[in-house]
């Protein structure tokens, strides 16, 4: 059994805390870049980039920047996180990342979400009313187009599709399509019906916020008739590997805590975040992946044990961390962190 782990990112454009600056546009999609690169370097399997819809974002085109990093990477699979299908053409979708698969040899992968930033739905002329019913439909639609092609196809929310040739075809034949889950219980059943990869976000709150939710997401997939043991669980989460345990919660807190306050779903209706409730974050028993090497191994290692996760994708450096630290983070992760988590278990499989 492996255990993938890997880094995303929103591309969000924060105030330092610090120093009052705030990066341009144009620094902070090259910094994205410069991120896959050494996350590929350092041996790290997963590079996503999340779909916001504002200013305060660069992430508003996520496969843009993933064909780019493609161009910079050999072997780290490169996805979205997530793609906010609900308000988005499945045939695009589609052929952007078969694209993507082309150019990165077939390293294309696309986690699927309704979206908790909402933004998207008035920008492309789509009612809030239709939040559930539109991702159901899209989401079938894109499985069509992957499953088959030309392709025949009617619903709701687009035109329909009759002998369409939808292409390029990905490079392998195939993309893998993730679901992302903020943790309804709906979700998590609708991804074990469908025998899809479930992608847990989690944002604050105790570590074991999601044992229900992987619990009805299994089985539902066992009762559909697919091997709920063998599908895999991804958690997303924030978080930030530092020379120690205190270096690294020093370094995240004022950043996150500032992305928190900016960045968070509306702008300028965040909430504040104390210290003393983001050290309570940090402790073993709760949500955040911050800390020493050996802390965030171990608390991967928890996660692994408690949902059977076999990838964890952090979001290292949100409200805008300078990039010398967000890249230190993301060596130490790939260097330190990884071998030990991917030694365990496999030690704990054989």
């Amino acid at each position: 059994m492996s255990f993938e782990i890997g880094i995303m990112t929103f591309g969000e454009l924060t105030e330092d805390p610090a120093t009052g600056r705030l990066p341009s546009p144009r620094q902070r999609v090259r910094e994205t870049i410069e991120q896959a690169q050494l996350a590929d370097q350092v041996g790290l399997d997963v590079f996503g980039v999340g779909e916001h819809h504002r200013s305060d974002f660069v992430g508003s085109a996520p496969s843009i920047l993933l064909a780019a990093a493609a161009e910079r990477t050999e072997r780290i699979r490169l996805t979205s996180a997530v793609t906010v299908l609900s308000s988005e053409d499945p045939v695009r979708v589609w052929e952007q990342f078969a694209t993507i698969d082309l150019l990165s040899a077939g390293r294309a992968e696309i986690i699927a979400g309704r979206g908790s930033y909402t933004e998207s739905f008035p920008l492309f002329g789509y009612d809030l009313n239709d939040y559930a019913e539109l991702f159901r439909e899209k989401l079938g639609l894109l499985l069509a187009i992957r499953d088959r092609n030309p392709l025949t196809w009617r619903g709701r929310f687009r035109p329909p599709l009759y002998e369409a040739d939808v292409a390029p075809r990905a490079d392998g034949g195939t993309i893998p399509i993730w679901v992302g889950v903020g943790g309804s219980p709906a979700s998590a059943i609708s991804t074990g019906r469908l025998g899809l990869p479930m992608a847990l976000a989690l944002l604050l709150g105790p570590m074991t916020t999601h044992e229900e939710t992987v619990r009805l997401y299994r089985a539902a997939a066992a009762e559909a008739g697919h091997d709920a043991a063998a599908m895999p669980v991804s958690i997303n989460a924030h978080g930030y590997v530092g020379r120690t345990s205190q270096a690294a919660r020093d370094t995240m807190y004022p950043y996150f805590a500032r992305g928190m306050l900016d960045n968070n779903h509306q702008r300028g209706a965040g909430f504040p975040l104390s210290r003393p409730v983001f050290d309570a974050q940090a402790t073993p028993a709760a949500g955040l992946l911050v800390g020493s090497a050996q802390e965030v191994a171990d608390k991967l290692l928890a996660y692994h044990e408690l949902y059977g996760v076999t990838r964890a994708i952090i979001q290292m450096g949100f409200g805008g961390m300078p990039q010398k630290e967000h890249l230190a983070a993301i060596e130490r992760l790939g260097t330190e962190v990884a071998p030990l988590v991917r030694r365990e278990v496999e030690r704990s499989a054989a």
